[in-house]
């Protein structure tokens, strides 16, 4: 399982980057178990690691992720239905739910650079992502009620937040391919590029968020995550206490005494 999880994903360290790729090409980068347990695993090293300062998430081929691997899943069905266990979808908790709060909890930068369609669990870690760059072929899709499931892989509360509740329920309901023009407007995507200038695109982003000021970063996430379910009050403390470490970050120092001898600054990263 080990070498199966190793080809699946792929990692790479380099300056401060982690970019992390799905590789399965042939199968549109399907998510079977040892491709989510990879790419749990991937992204839980570049959190840990301190010599990681912002994450590259894209993928090989001509699709970024179509999500389940629905061979994989039928088998898991049948295998469930014969065994008297109608919890067919654990992956829900055991990879999905860990993936999606990697993305978000880490305290660095994740970059999505979708090269193809997103689907379902695929579309669900685009968006769990904190920066979308997106090649001008790329397309989006729910997927989950055409196949009849509900929404996972933080989907339900990602999407209404992007584009409001009304949009939201307009893609759940009613899923189908979404250009990465008409994801640029409805807000769904950062920057869309052109196909072949993807992979350069999306890994400047990366860099430049990787040379950033980390723990500014850091605290971005984290008021933004918390602003989303608390009353102003609550985000004003929270604003607060983050402020106050970003303020005691060497990081902050050398971005003043560089901001008054009018220098670029270079980042710690701490």
């Amino acid at each position: 399982m080990a070498d199966e999880q190793a080809n699946t994903v792929l990692y790479d360290v380099s300056e401060g980057l982690a970019t992390i790729t799905l590789n399965r090409p042939d199968a549109m980068n399907a998510l079977n178990t040892a491709a989510k347990v990879a790419l749990r695993d991937a992204l839980l090293e570049a959190s840990a690691d301190p010599a990681v300062r912002a994450v590259l998430l894209t993928a090989t081929g001509r699709a970024f992720c179509v999500g389940q691997d629905l061979k994989e899943h039928v088998a898991t069905l049948a295998a469930t239905r014969d065994a008297g266990d109608g919890n067919a979808l654990s992956t829900v908790r055991e990879h999905y739910n860990p993936i999606v709060r990697a993305i978000t909890e880490m305290p660095k930068p994740v970059v999505a650079g979708v090269n193809g369609v997103a689907a379902g669990a695929g579309f669900g870690f685009a968006l769990a992502a904190d920066y979308r760059v997106v090649a001008d072929t790329a397309s989006f899709n729910t997927s989950f009620a055409g196949i009849a499931l509900t929404a996972d892989s933080g989907v339900s509360w990602t999407l209404p937040r992007l584009i409001g509740q009304t949009r939201a329920a307009d893609l759940l309901f009613f899923p189908r391919s979404i250009s990465a023009q008409d994801a640029l407007e409805l807000g769904l995507v950062n920057r869309v590029v052109p196909a072949a200038e993807l992979a350069d695109r999306a890994a400047e982003v990366a860099r430049t968020l990787a040379a950033g000021p980390t723990v500014a970063y850091a605290g971005l996430k984290a008021s933004m995550a918390y602003g989303a379910g608390h009353t102003l009050a609550e985000a004003l403390e929270k604003e607060d206490e983050l402020q106050t470490r970003a303020g005691a970050s060497q990081d902050h120092t050398i971005a003043v005494e560089a901001f008054l001898k009018k220098e670029k600054p270079v980042y710690l990263g701490k």
